[in-house]
């Protein structure tokens, strides 16, 4: 089948049936709702992208396992070259959408089961890398998109899964059949997941003893049977349903829980069932891809602002401001830094035993780190270089109101060469940058949370060979 066009694309998440909740009311139209649509058109991004004569070359490579072009997201790194590719990849789409794409988390898991199925295999005389490579060729013959479903609701963080009063707060293992395996439990924060055609799990974190049943990872048809998805709320959510002051206007982020109320897997399907050792290898490469991942959308998404910032100048009169142009100037150096660790943890990667590349977990998660603190300083950066109205400017509707909409123009005029509807438009865009949660709460938590960035530096960091060091240094022997 091959690549697929933007169009082939959003008719086949048309073709799906899932089961969709959203606002109380069951959803049967996914692909026409104005804000599933938004989301639907940033994933949409990366095939019409790929399209483009001027991206081929980036998004587009040839697999050693199909030996036929393919879309880098559905390509496991086989070398640094692809891991470099994946950073630049994600920085492209982003600069076009400004927002999340939601396809990175996708492949973030396949880059992922490339490694740890091969691990399993290798201790346990499993069949899981041989399932998992012939799930990798569909996706790749049919240019799939795939969700991740990694982060369970996890009930009372206290107790370990097997330990929860309710046994269903981290997805697990209810029944296991000839023809496969009966799954039950909810994954939260799933962006995309009614993008995708795939919706791909691995565990949350680190199984012991007593966890068997929650070491699962499989995948399914985002429209399987058992398999509902209820939208979650985000900030401008209702401006997106009624088309009005939206900033904007073609791609937005949605983020559902996923429940799966006895969900059917066929043996084929499942990568990991009870070898619960391998849980925390399997959480621990994802997030680092994933950590790695963000390093390029955001960097990319500051490009948005940094240009949202720029036009607002030139619109307001304010172009030619010294202390505004040093708040720009902060911006893109942070950028520029959060891209730079990204690539640096790209060209430190190393070949795994199965062959697929990983990258150096300890500079994708400093990136990480970065991210929390330094996209907040970014969004704060540019709403005091745009102004003010970036909080608080009347509703188009105003604007249009025969009454006060000629007034409102008149008062809303910056620089009298530009017109004030450009103005509004810009003002709109600041403010979905600043204030869409769904995206910028990610910043902070997507991939883990803030904590687990540093664990996972002081865990992968050598500190022996830094202390020795040291003690050389100073003279200290042992």
């Amino acid at each position: 089948m091959g690549l697929k066009t933007k169009a082939e694309y959003i008719e086949s998440i048309r073709a799906l049936k899932p089961t969709a909740y959203m606002f109380g009311q069951r959803v049967t139209n996914i692909v026409d709702n104005p804000r599933l649509r938004a989301g639907i058109e940033a994933t949409g991004a990366t095939y019409e992208l790929a399209e483009m004569a001027e991206n081929k070359d980036l998004f587009v490579t040839v697999s050693p396992l199909i030996n036929e072009p393919v879309s880098r997201f559905t390509l496991p790194p086989a070398n640094v070259g692809d891991l470099v590719a994946r950073v630049k990849v994600n920085r492209k789409t982003a600069n076009h959408v400004g927002t999340c794409h939601q396809r990175c988390t996708g492949l973030d898991c396949l880059s992922t089961l490339a490694i740890v199925t091969y691990d399993i295999d290798k201790k346990y005389n499993t069949e899981y890398y041989k399932r998992f490579t012939e799930f990798l060729k569909r996706m790749q013959r049919e240019d799939l998109t795939a969700n991740a479903g990694v982060t369970d609701v996890k009930g009372d963080r206290s107790l370990a899964p097997h330990e929860q009063v309710d046994k269903d707060m981290f997805v697990r293992v209810v029944e296991k059949r000839d023809d496969g395996i009966v799954v039950r439990g909810a994954k939260a924060h799933q962006t995309g997941s009614l993008s995708s055609h795939e919706i791909i799990v691995i565990p949350t974190r680190a199984m012991g003893k007593g966890d068997a049943d929650y070491a699962v990872s499989f995948a399914v048809p985002s429209d399987a049977p058992g398999l509902i998805h209820v939208v979650g709320r985000s900030s401008l959510d209702m401006r997106e349903l009624d088309g009005a002051d939206c900033g904007n206007v073609y791609y937005s982020k949605y983020c559902p829980t996923l429940i799966f109320d006895n969900v059917f897997v066929p043996w084929e399907r499942v990568f990991m069932c009870g070898e619960s050792e391998f849980a925390q290898d399997m959480v621990v490469k994802f997030s680092s891809f994933h950590r790695q991942s963000h390093g390029g959308c955001k960097s990319g998404k500051i490009d948005c602002m940094v240009g949202c910032a720029l036009n607002l100048m030139d619109y307001n009169g304010t172009a030619k401001a010294g202390h505004l142009k040093q708040k720009v100037i902060d911006m893109i150096h942070r950028a520029e830094t959060l891209y730079a660790c990204c690539l640096a943890s790209s060209y430190e990667g190393k070949k795994q035993p199965s062959g697929a590349y990983f990258i150096d977990t300890v500079l994708a998660n400093a990136s990480k780190i970065h991210e929390g603190k330094e996209m907040a300083e970014a969004t704060r950066l540019m709403i005091d270089a745009c102004g003010g109205f970036v909080a608080d400017l009347p509703s188009d509707r105003d604007f249009a109101n025969p009454e006060i909409g000629d007034l409102l123009k008149k008062y809303m005029k910056g620089v009298d060469s530009v017109p004030v509807e450009k103005r509004v438009k810009m003002y709109r865009l600041a403010e979905k940058l600043a204030m869409e949660s769904a995206d910028t709460i990610s910043d902070i938590h997507g991939g883990g949370s803030p904590e687990a960035h540093r664990v996972t530096i002081f865990r992968e960091t050598d500190i022996e060979s830094k202390k020795k060091a040291a003690k050389r240094l100073a003279g200290v022997k042992d």
